[in-house]
């Protein structure tokens, strides 16, 4: 039996255009899809069914849905979230063959409830990229499918032209373009591919996404889904990857649309309270950021899904320990060790969780430690925090080339090619202080990059501009009468 909660009263006005939105099951996704549908339910005319499975609808029912999204739930018929790092492939397969089929049971619930005149008929879905199953169902049922892509635009690109690539990245071989060097990592992707001209993104940058033959068959089974899609969403904005995303609208057969950032900032407008969803009791960490001086708290979080090893978090809480900067640490696994090796200070602080968008906007807070997931490098874009880089896995590499190399508002703890390589505790410590309090050229200059581009995010999602305009033409797409 399927669980459902009534966060918000969203099934009481069946008058309003009805989105179904389906996440990839993993926290990024889950908070990308959940922020597009808080921005879909705030235009006033759209309700959103937001479906997860039991696994992740008891993670999510701790904090309310926003107005306007009411959460359903399918069985668990894929392996948990936790531990899913150990063999990504595999969760992959499941996603890809398990949850189709009580999707679509839950669907035929939903239009009951349609024919009982307690729900509006369902005008679209809003799938992520990652479960392309969900185009076929919409292509079956005559309805509407918009593919939502949580990541870099380049990413999408570059598989999208995965043909062009050259053969030693994966199998099956594919033929490389004519006179371009095979054997050679730090090759651009703009020798590959023509629309890719001037970015910074290496064939290296690429080779932690090519981990397994399963997962590159599966994105591109992602990819050839697109094609039956009615649109193509992107969490970014389109002045981070303008001349990416026109390359896109040229080749896509469907419109694109950029709506970013896909970022809770809606929320900022709300005070925040003491503990803030927390356990009683637990020290409110805003008040100690308010006791801090402006700019000299470093926040790191390194995600919550691949995580460092052992050794490495070891060698960071030793690093921030040397570095002397104030630091506030999120971090859910191993903490109690990191503090025995932090020791007694009143500069750090280490917690299992925090409102992230609104500590990296608190005037205290002048970096970030990422592992440069998406979220988090567009949240820090929208706070215009500069980082300090630490990419693990999948598109973080790609994410990590383009804050420094293209935005230029980060440095480099380590670069994607020597992933294996221990970053000792010296080598931290000096990256840090030269981050947060480094008076050289080049940190001025990131830091004012960090502000511009703070500024043009700020400016995306005003009305008129770029992401406001192509959310409009998104509503009017799926919900014309509107």
């Amino acid at each position: 039996m399927a669980a459902s909660t009534s966060a918000a009263a969203a099934g009481d006005e069946p008058c309003r255009c009805h989105v179904v939105a389906v996440p990839f099951p993993g926290r990024g996704h889950v908070n990308a899809m959940m922020n597009l549908s808080r921005l879909l339910a705030a235009r006033g005319a759209a309700t959103v069914t937001f479906v997860v499975t039991e696994e992740w609808l008891g993670l999510l029912s701790s904090s309310s849905a926003p107005p306007g999204v009411r959460l359903r739930a399918i069985p668990n018929v894929i392996p948990s979230e936790n531990g899913r790092a150990a063999d990504h492939a595999g969760f992959l397969d499941a996603v890809g063959a398990r949850m189709e089929a009580p999707f679509e049971r839950l669907l035929d619930r939903l239009r009951l409830e349609e024919e009982e005149e307690t729900a509006a008929p369902v005008a679209a879905f809003v799938a992520d990229f990652y479960v392309p199953w969900v185009v076929d169902v919409g292509n079956r049922r005559g309805v509407p499918v918009c593919s939502l892509f949580p990541m870099a635009a380049v990413f999408f690109s570059a598989y999208y032209h995965f043909d062009s690539l050259p053969s030693w990245l994966a199998k099956p071989p594919h033929q490389p373009v004519a006179g371009a060097t095979t054997d050679n990592p730090d090759q651009r992707l703009e020798h590959y591919i023509s629309s890719l001209a001037s970015s910074s993104i290496m064939l290296s940058d690429l080779k932690p996404l090519i981990h397994s033959e399963r997962t590159v068959e599966y994105i591109l089974a992602c990819i050839s889904s697109i094609r039956k899609a009615q649109c193509l969403l992107f969490t970014t904005i389109y002045e981070l990857e303008a001349s990416v995303i026109d390359s896109l609208e040229s080749l896509v057969t469907c419109p694109v649309y950029p709506i970013g950032p896909c970022i809770p900032y809606m929320t900022l407008e709300n005070e925040h309270t003491k503990s803030n969803g927390e356990a009683p009791g637990r020290i409110d960490y805003f008040a100690w950021l308010d006791c801090q001086p402006e700019n000299s708290v470093l926040y790191v979080s390194l995600g919550s899904f691949v995580s460092v090893s052992s050794s490495q978090l070891d060698e960071i809480a030793l690093g921030l320990a040397t570095s002397e900067v104030r630091f506030l640490w999120i971090l859910r696994e191993q903490s109690t060790r990191v503090r025995e090796l932090v020791g007694n200070t009143n500069k750090g602080m280490i917690l299992p969780w925090c409102d992230q968008l609104k500590v990296l906007c608190h005037p205290s807070v002048g970096g970030f430690l990422t592992h440069c997931g998406m979220n988090s490098t567009l949240e820090a874009v929208f706070a215009g925090v500069p980082m300090l880089t630490l990419p693990l896995f999948f598109d973080q590499p790609i994410n990590g080339r383009l804050i420094v190399e293209e935005w230029k508002i980060g440095v480099n703890l380590r670069d994607s090619t020597d992933k294996d390589r221990l970053i000792r505790r010296e080598e931290i410590a000096r990256a840090v202080k030269r981050l947060m309090a480094s008076e050289e050229a080049e940190m001025k200059a990131i830091r004012r990059h960090a502000l511009e581009w703070k500024e043009i995010s700020h400016r995306a999602v005003d009305k008129g501009v770029s992401s406001h305009c192509n959310l409009a033409s998104l509503m009017e797409m799926i919900c014309p009468s509107r």
